[in-house]
């Protein structure tokens, strides 16, 4: 066979063929480099941001701080009975006037610093009633009549004399003293119940302090960073 270019050409397919037929095969191939996959690490979630702590309140300086001279807001509590002090001038919690907004003063006196805010600060925000419903009259005791339909003498209701009958026909529902302490400072019906069945005598036992105080730490803890986006400082200091 002459060594022709045609010929040339067939060797060098062959030859071709069998190369890549050789790559088909089972062989190793010596000189191919293997990279290993690398192994990435998940990325790790953020670190939630903690809650504040939130923050525990003392409230002894509230209950030792004075509303009227001579005595505090522990003072007017422990025991329940209103005084009056014809030296000073009268209003609530120095007596009691009809129209006072005893509930008003109250809720000052038991949580804002009274250095900074006067008791009757709650008191002047336009948000209660105005007025009264009807003329008060100018005698004793000063009361307007009764609203709706009073109960009749032919049974209808329950009827009642204040001046001729006896405490036990009544049923005490508040102190008359300081109001509303009852209702913001004791926990639990039943324990609304005994407060307000108690006497003066029993409240300077100090039978009601650790309750009145507990309840009053935790309505503080609660509420102290409401009264501060109002712009109000408590009374009470940080734990």
């Amino acid at each position: 066979m002459t060594n022709t270019p045609v010929s040339r050409t067939i060797v060098s397919a062959l030859a071709l063929s069998a190369l890549l037929a050789g790559c088909g095969s089972n062989e190793p191939a010596t000189n191919a480099i293997v990279v290993p996959p690398v192994a990435v690490a998940p990325t790790p979630a953020p670190t939630p941001t903690p809650a504040p702590a939130p923050t525990s309140f003392n409230v002894a300086p509230c209950l030792n701080q004075t509303v009227v001279p001579g005595r505090t807001v522990a003072n007017l509590v422990v025991p329940d009975v209103l005084q009056l002090d014809l030296n000073q001038p009268s209003g609530f919690p120095n007596g009691r006037r009809y129209l006072d907004p005893v509930i008003d003063v109250t809720l000052a006196v038991i949580f804002l610093d009274l250095r900074r805010h006067p008791a009757t600060t709650f008191a002047a925000i336009p948000v209660n009633p105005n007025g009264i419903d009807q003329p008060l009259p100018s005698t004793f005791p000063f009361l307007a009549a009764p609203l709706g339909s009073p109960p009749r003498s032919n049974g209808a209701g329950t009827n009642f004399t204040f001046r001729s009958d006896l405490p036990s026909a009544y049923t005490r529902v508040d102190r008359a003293g300081m109001p509303a302490v009852s209702t913001a400072l004791i926990s639990g019906n039943p324990n609304k119940n005994s407060y307000n069945d108690d006497t003066p005598t029993i409240d300077a036992t100090g039978k009601w302090v650790p309750e009145l105080s507990g309840t009053l730490t935790i309505l503080t803890n609660a509420l102290a960073d409401d009264f501060g986006r109002l712009g109000l400082t408590i009374c009470a200091a940080p734990a």
